[in-house]
């Protein structure tokens, strides 16, 4: 896509979680490279959501537990109530799919209906950071 940002985001399972300032209305691909325990998850899930994520990709370690973490605080976030499509968040696993084509999708195919998501967060949650290798690969997608 062109006119995106693209930013990148190492936590390792005991960091704390910073404030994602000036994001607003912005698409996360959260790459799980290490076990993470249950709290931080859905902490980790709940911070995306309040802090403007419309569209979640995640891949890696227990990516469906992730997608189930990320859709239930966005549900929480509303109250379970039903939501208008503006506002809905998207959340996709990407469990059977090498990195590059999560990428590939997050790219060329996670669009939300009623926003324009310029921003990309590349989340890696680590032990350690890998930022020019995920931006590189992303780039390439």
């Amino acid at each position: 896509m062109l006119n995106s940002v693209l930013k990148y985001l190492h936590l390792s399972p005991s960091s704390d979680l910073p404030a994602l300032e000036g994001l607003r209305q912005f698409k996360a691909v959260v790459v799980v490279d290490t076990d993470v325990h249950e709290t931080m998850m859905w902490d980790v899930s709940r911070w995306l959501i309040d802090s403007g994520c419309l569209y979640a990709l995640v891949w890696g370690k227990d990516c469906e537990q992730w997608r189930e973490a990320i859709d239930d605080a966005a549900q929480e976030a509303v109250h379970y109530e039903d939501v208008p499509e503006a506002q809905r968040v998207f959340v996709t696993a990407h469990e059977d799919e090498e990195l590059e084509e999560a990428f590939w999708f997050a790219r060329h195919r996670a669009i939300h209906p009623a926003h324009d998501l310029n921003l990309t967060l590349i989340l890696h949650i680590a032990d350690a950071p890998r930022r020019e290798e995920l931006e590189a690969a992303y780039h390439d997608a």
